[in-house]
This record gives C-alpha cells, sequence and structure tokens, in this order.
C-alpha cells in the first residue's frame, strides 16, 4: 500500500448536526488535530472552509482535488464533502470553518445589495474552489474571524461573502448532475467503493471485486456508478490516481516516474495519457506552474 492512502473503516455520508453557541448565529471552529477524521458527510448549512496548513485529497460530490495552504472551498447546503490528510508533510491540520443556515440571510439575500452573494450561494450546491490568491488575503480575516465579538464576526463573514462572490476566477467541483441528495444506502455504496480503491491502490483493482463487496452483479453495479457520477468506475480509479499523483508532485521531489508508480499506474506512458487528459499538460509542467504560484 502506498504511504500516501490512509487505512480508512468502511462508512456511510453521515448527517453532521451544526450547533452555534448562545451568542452566535453561525458557527466559526478553529479545527486542529494530526490528522482529519471526518467521514464522507453533509448537513443542511453552508461550509466555508480555509486550510491553513495540511495536505491532503477533498472530495466534494464526485470530485476528488489535492489541496494544502490557502484551499478556500465553499460547500452548499446538503452536498456531500470530506477531507482526507495526505502524509507527505509532517505537519498537523488547521483549518478555519464557517457554518451557517440558510435562515441567516434569508432576509437580505432578496435584496439587491446581495445579489452577487445569492447567485454565489445558488453556485455552491455544487461546491466552489476559490482561487489561491484571493484566499491567502483573505487569510488574515479568516484567524481573526474566531476571536472577534459576535457583531463584527457577523460583518467579517458578510465581507468575505462578498469577496468571494465577485471573485471570476473560481472552479465549481461537483459534476452537474450531482444535486440530487444520496439515499442512506447510496452514500453506504460509495463510501465503501472509495476505500476499496484506496486500499488497493497498488494492487490490481477489479470491477467485480467491488461489485461482489457491494452485493451487485457487475452490470448493476455499473448501471449504479454510471448513474451517481456520470461517468465509469474505470475513469474514476484513473482520476484518483491522477489525484494522489498530483499531490505528489506538488508536496515532494520524487521523479515524476517514481509518482507514476506510487500512485498506482504500472505503466508510464498510460500514466502519462491519463495526467495530460484530467489536468490537461502534463506531470513536469503541472509540477513547475504549481511551483511557480507556490
Amino acid at each position: 500500500m502506498s504511504f500516501l492512502v490512509e487505512n480508512l473503516h468502511a462508512m456511510k455520508a453521515q448527517l453532521r448536526e451544526v450547533t452555534t453557541s448562545a451568542d452566535c448565529s453561525f458557527r466559526v471552529k478553529v479545527f486542529e488535530d494530526r490528522q482529519f477524521q471526518a467521514a464522507w458527510h453533509f448537513h443542511p448549512q453552508y461550509e466555508l472552509t480555509y486550510m491553513v496548513q495540511s495536505t491532503g485529497i477533498r472530495y466534494v460530490g464526485d470530485s476528488m482535488h489535492p489541496f494544502d495552504r490557502g484551499d478556500l472551498v465553499l460547500v452548499g447546503r446538503n452536498l456531500p464533502h470530506s477531507w482526507k490528510t495526505v502524509k507527505v508533510k509532517s505537519e498537523d491540520v488547521k483549518c478555519v470553518i464557517i457554518q451557517w443556515d440558510e435562515s441567516l440571510l434569508a432576509d437580505w439575500l432578496p435584496k439587491p445589495e446581495f445579489a452577487a452573494i445569492r447567485q454565489l450561494l445558488v453556485s455552491s450546491s455544487r461546491g466552489i474552489a476559490f482561487d489561491r490568491n484571493t484566499a491567502l488575503r483573505l487569510e488574515g480575516d479568516f484567524v481573526k474571524l474566531p476571536q472577534q465579538p459576535p457583531f463584527e464576526r457577523l460583518l467579517t463573514l458578510l465581507k468575505i461573502l462578498h469577496t468571494l462572490a465577485a471573485e471570476a476566477d473560481s472552479e465549481l467541483l461537483a459534476g452537474p448532475g450531482f444535486g440530487k441528495a444520496l439515499s442512506g444506502k447510496e452514500s453506504q455504496r460509495v463510501n465503501l467503493i472509495n476505500n476499496y480503491i484506496k486500499d488497493n491502490i497498488l494492487e490490481q483493482i477489479r470491477l467485480d471485486e467491488v461489485a461482489e463487496l457491494l452485493s451487485l452483479s457487475k452490470e448493476a453495479f455499473c448501471r449504479f456508478f454510471k448513474k451517481t457520477f456520470d461517468k465509469t468506475f474505470m475513469q474514476y480509479v484513473n482520476e484518483y490516481k491522477v489525484t494522489l499523483a498530483s499531490q505528489m508532485l506538488i508536496e515532494t521531489d520524487l521523479s515524476v516516474s517514481e509518482v507514476g508508480y506510487r500512485s498506482g499506474f504500472n505503466n508510464l506512458s498510460f500514466f502519462y495519457r491519463q495526467f495530460s487528459r484530467y489536468k490537461q499538460q502534463s506531470p513536469q509542467t503541472y509540477r513547475q506552474q504549481y511551483q511557480k504560484i507556490g
């Protein structure tokens, strides 16, 4: 098993209860730990997460991307998501998480001054990743937010949302077909699939094995997977491998060929083709471009 792959317990996409304090109408939390512990989960609140430090892979809906310091993501209501630590660096996890109910801004959103924020929240149904430079400019606001008095805290949240609503360089994460809520059984299947891929990334990943794990025929499994993710199972596996490779290219000095092998590709030509397919550039160019902005 790759040193980048965690051993995870089988888990359902859990409905999480989000509570607020008596003196504040939304929740601000500084999360600090050795690694992320949360399973794939969802909640009826909006969530804005700023990564102060840590590296890993984030899952939002049917998307997966590497993250590190400066990662800033807005997750819409009831959109399944999870951040998973990748142990490339020794640093612990630290992030600022803001969560709020739809009712917080309900009276303001219809007003013309909030038109851009209203559209931002609509788009968050697919999850939004924001430009890293914009996120780093807002880092001071995120860091001071937990210590602010309630009224100033609300003003800071509005300032952050206003800035993000004007941000043109952002990326929608989940596919357009992922807006539907998954049932508990479907969520459990997704987690079993993800765990199987992680635990077998350096082995031969077999469609019949994962279908048997879900107690489905191969045909039924393929239909379920295509309906849920709008891609084939092997496309999803290759995308996961490319995501692992992306993280290693960013965070290590390993050669490109070693990165390919450690992310589960036994054939380097196939690794190059798949990386170019999902990243629209070669592994070398990806590493060089990231070093320029890092």
